[in-house]
């Protein structure tokens, strides 16, 4: 199992293609790499692929501190320069998106694009619905039933949890829920506590590809609208029937986005 020594913690990555260019996929709160394999798959042909999880959850490891965004941003950071990857496209996804913005923002030097799906500038608005959550994951874990249920209403739209032909994939996803530890309750801490970063998105000067599900719940389409506003090298890509998950809802729309979005860099 391929990690690295960052910050004092042990980050799982996996890489995989050969092409010329990288992307770096970053995963959202309480998933892993596992939540942008379609899009590996997609593009692992034409491009080098890398995918990390953020400490604390996936097959990283679990520290004491360094949940807070700013330190997750300068974990990407160094995976980047200790991997030598030179120049990146970066894509984040909900979490990941925040960590995107912030090395968007503040380390240019490392990135040729940002692409962010699913995310918001902002402060969290739903916070005390989570701390509710957060507060019951960290006496009873993550297996209730109750957690399970409205973590993926959160997770997912309407039109993906109502689909009957997706049953099982559902419940896969249910299951990779699971495999989540009471130390989660770390993560979800930063995300739910973190400063707000729309003073900061006037200093993103590259380009940038803003991606939202039509569904989601969790950072609406509004939060999507105001990061386009606020960048000026960005496009905004609506995903027709997904929600906060749109890598694995509606994989097929996001990869002709982001492919799209990359080839008109190119041209």
């Amino acid at each position: 199992m391929p990690t690295i020594r960052i910050n004092d913690c042990d980050i799982y990555y996996e890489i995989q293609g050969d092409g010329p260019e990288t992307i770096v996929f970053s995963h959202g709160l309480l998933w892993s790499t596992h939540l942008f394999h379609k899009q590996v798959e997609y593009f692992k042909s034409a491009y080098r692929i890398v995918s990390f999880d953020h400490r604390g959850q996936g097959k990283s490891e679990v520290t004491e501190s360094g949940y807070d965004m700013d330190t997750l941003a300068d974990d990407a950071a160094k995976l980047i320069e200790t991997l030598k990857l030179g120049k990146v496209h970066f894509a984040g996804l909900s979490m990941g998106g925040f960590v995107a913005m912030r090395l968007a923002a503040r380390r240019p030097d490392l990135l040729k694009s940002c692409i962010m799906l699913e995310t918001s500038a902002q402060k969290e608005p739903h916070t005390a619905n989570y701390k509710i959550l957060n507060t019951i994951v960290s006496i009873f874990g993550v297996n209730v039933s109750f957690v399970i249920n409205a973590v993926m209403k959160i997770m997912f739209g309407k039109t993906f949890l109502n689909d009957p032909k997706r049953a099982d994939e559902i419940e896969a996803w249910k299951n990779e829920l699971r495999k989540n530890k009471k130390t989660i309750v770390r993560a979800v801490r930063g995300v739910i506590e973190r400063p707000g970063f729309d003073h900061e998105l006037k200093d993103i000067k590259g380009p940038a590809l803003i991606i939202v599900g039509r569904e989601d719940v969790a950072t609406d389409a509004t939060k999507a609208q105001y990061i386009h506003e606020n960048i000026p090298q960005s496009k905004l890509v609506y995903i027709e029937k997904a929600g906060h998950s749109s890598t694995i809802e509606e994989p097929e729309q996001v990869n002709i986005a982001i492919e799209s979005f990359l080839l008109s860099l190119k041209n």
